[in-house]
């Protein structure tokens, strides 16, 4: 079938207008991380002692300064701030709604309302990333009718539509967890790959080469590309946990002093949480996507697995992030070192992307941008 050039370029305007709702959002987080966390504290301060007394013992504190608890006992007592902890940023994000994710998933109705409440950079934030989401979903969707099926056939495809899976997956976090604190930070990351995907790699819409003619396209990439979005969220997480533990150990140790932007990033046990749980969730996506591939391959090309470099490399990644997981399942490996294996997963995959897939010849060549 011959490529819609008009729905081509609806495509193309609804991506840039995309981009550019996220930026404005990225402008109005940025509001609030600088402005507007000493209103929602005076919010918090005001809030009847029951319902913040129910908050805690939903999640079984320990104190009345700790909001969020870990996800498991932290046995190594190094690289996580207990619930005594003290100093500028180990109280960080304690007080829920004052600076990041809150205690304890919330309803949809519950979140929403916290949003209404939160003040104007946060509602200004929360909705603009919702309208830049649905010009995002408009834009892939509109994409993959242009061509006649999947959006994600090439290099340009397959980043846009990691990056909208990555917003929404950030929306998701944002409302639950009411994540306000973590907006920055993720929304910038998703603003710059956008970004450089409009500028850089942009492909214009065309037909697949003929190994890609396939359905599993639909069924092995769709997962890849999900599981992708999802751990680039973990990822941005893990630079803000590093971040923040860096800088809280410093201003311990009295080799830094306290600073007020960066006070704001939310504490490490918060980030922490957020971190595995996004993990948790895209790990199994990403294994059944190696899996889906070889089924596909075994279509293909007659073998279940070849060591293609492509193959390889997604099973390296699969290997680190299963690595991750089993260092917090047995707590021999969590905070700061278990961060940077996760943080090494996620340059194993930028790796296969940005590297192997445009750079190394083998059955999977045809997936980069030429």
């Amino acid at each position: 079938m011959s490529v819609n050039a008009g729905l081509a370029h609806v495509s193309t305007d609804f991506m840039i207008a995309a981009l550019l709702i996220y930026s404005l959002a990225l402008l109005a987080f940025a509001g609030d991380y600088a402005f507007g966390r000493p209103r929602r504290k005076a919010m918090m301060a005001a809030a009847p002692v029951a319902e913040r007394a129910a908050q805690l013992a939903a999640v079984g504190a320990a104190s009345a300064g700790a909001v969020l608890e870990q996800s498991e006992p932290d046995t190594s007592g190094a690289d996580a701030p207990g619930p005594d902890a003290t100093g500028p940023a180990a109280g960080v994000g304690r007080p829920g709604l004052a600076a990041g994710p809150s205690a304890r998933p919330v309803r949809p109705a519950g979140a929403f309302r916290a949003i209404a409440e939160a003040g104007p950079w946060i509602r200004a934030a929360a909705t603009l990333s919702a309208v830049g989401i649905l010009a995002h979903v408009v834009a892939v969707t509109t994409r993959g009718l242009a061509v006649h099926r999947a959006p994600w056939g090439d290099m340009y495809e397959f980043i846009t539509a990691l990056t909208c899976v990555a917003a929404i997956f950030f929306y998701y976090i944002l409302v639950k967890y009411r994540a306000w604190a973590i907006g920055v930070f993720v929304m910038g990351a998703i603003v710059i790959a956008l970004g450089l995907a409009e500028t850089l790699i942009y492909t214009p819409a065309g037909p697949l080469v003929p190994a890609l003619q396939s359905y599993w396209l639909s069924i092995h990439v769709t997962a890849m590309t999900l599981s992708s979005g999802i751990f680039f969220v973990a990822a941005v997480l893990g630079i803000m946990y590093l971040v923040a533990e860096r800088y809280r150990k410093r201003v311990a140790a009295g080799k830094a002093e306290a600073n007020p932007l960066l006070d704001r990033i939310p504490s490490g046990a918060q980030l922490d949480k957020l971190t595995y749980r996004a993990v948790v969730f895209g790990f199994p996506i990403w294994t059944f996507g190696v899996m889906a591939g070889a089924i596909w391959a075994d279509q293909a090309w007659g073998r279940y697995w070849g060591w293609d470099p492509v193959e390889t490399w997604a099973f390296i990644t699969w290997v680190i992030y299963a690595a991750y997981l089993h260092a917090r399942a047995t707590g021999g490996w969590r905070g700061v070192r278990s961060h940077y294996i996760q943080l090494l997963g996620f340059a194993s995959l930028l790796t296969n992307i940005f590297v192997i897939q445009i750079f190394v010849t083998g059955l999977h060549s045809y997936s980069g941008v030429q």
